[in-house]
């Protein structure tokens, strides 16, 4: 757990600086989702930097797809899949690193995203393939609380728990905010959790920046038959940098120099 809470602060890091340089960028959402990335890709899914397109690998669809920062700086630290030039190249219109993750620029993407309500249905389709094919991967699909406001997740969910998907696994960064404020005052959809349950789904209520908690709702995930998980992770928007921590202000705003210089120094003295 201490190698991937070091693997948490080097993305967290690398998101801030990639959002910095490129003036542009979404980190409040993207620091919260650090965890759940890091243990979905360093010690859950079955990916292999040599071959990121191997047919048999476990599929990750960034539903929420405006934080792209983590996905990149994840797919970074996964050693041979994203290069550093690249990574700090992030929202330059010469990059493939575009505010929103392209299938078709950057290895290790499994789905181009960012038109918010659609990631679900796209996992599922991942899913159903497998079961059809007698695949035995499984397919992972990250969500922000203000995104399942869309209708379309509920039609997904409903889909997912009609063919029992058990090989998909949805998450839920429940940070409880969107670039509007409160997710509740906004278009409230809690309680999240018992939503999903009444859409047949099995639910795992977790702590979403705990390594443990989020290690062991896998564990259960992957144990669940018949029927699709969903695990609500309750997470803290811009995780790990204090003065952005639960301010939807921080949704989508990079920082200033002097913003930068003290996400960077305190996020390295939390890496000590």
């Amino acid at each position: 757990m201490k190698d991937l809470e070091k693997i948490a602060f080097n993305i967290r890091k690398n998101i801030v600086k990639m959002i910095y340089k490129a003036s542009s960028g979404h980190p409040g959402g993207a620091l919260s989702s650090v965890d759940l990335l890091t243990v979905l890709y360093f010690s859950e899914m079955k990916v292999d930097s040599e071959n990121p397109q191997d047919e048999n690998r476990d599929r990750f669809v960034l539903s929420k797809g405006h934080a792209s920062a983590a996905l990149y700086a994840t797919l970074a630290e996964k050693k041979g899949l994203i290069t550093q030039e690249n990574l700090f190249g992030f929202r330059n219109i010469n990059s493939p690193l575009q505010g929103h993750p392209d299938m078709k620029k950057v290895p290790g993407v499994d789905m181009s995203t960012g038109s918010l309500g659609q990631g679900l249905s796209v996992a599922n389709g991942m899913a159903l393939a497998a079961k059809l094919d007698n695949k035995d991967y499984r397919v992972y699909c990250l969500m922000g609380d203000g995104e399942i406001e869309e209708g379309q997740i509920w039609e997904a969910a409903m889909t997912a728990s009609h063919y029992k998907l058990d090989n998909l696994c949805a998450i839920i960064d429940y940070n409880n905010l969107q670039i509007d404020g409160k997710i509740t005052e906004v278009m409230n959809p809690t309680p999240i959790d018992e939503k999903f349950k009444s859409f047949g789904f099995n639910v795992i209520n977790i702590n979403g920046n705990d390594m443990d908690d989020i290690q062991n709702a896998f564990d259960k995930a992957r144990k669940a038959k018949g029927r699709p998980t969903a695990i609500v992770a309750k997470t803290v928007k811009g995780k790990g940098v204090s003065f952005m921590e639960g301010q939807a202000s921080w949704h989508g705003k990079a920082p200033n120099e002097e913003e930068y210089k003290a996400a960077i120094e305190e996020l390295e003295s939390k890496l000590k």
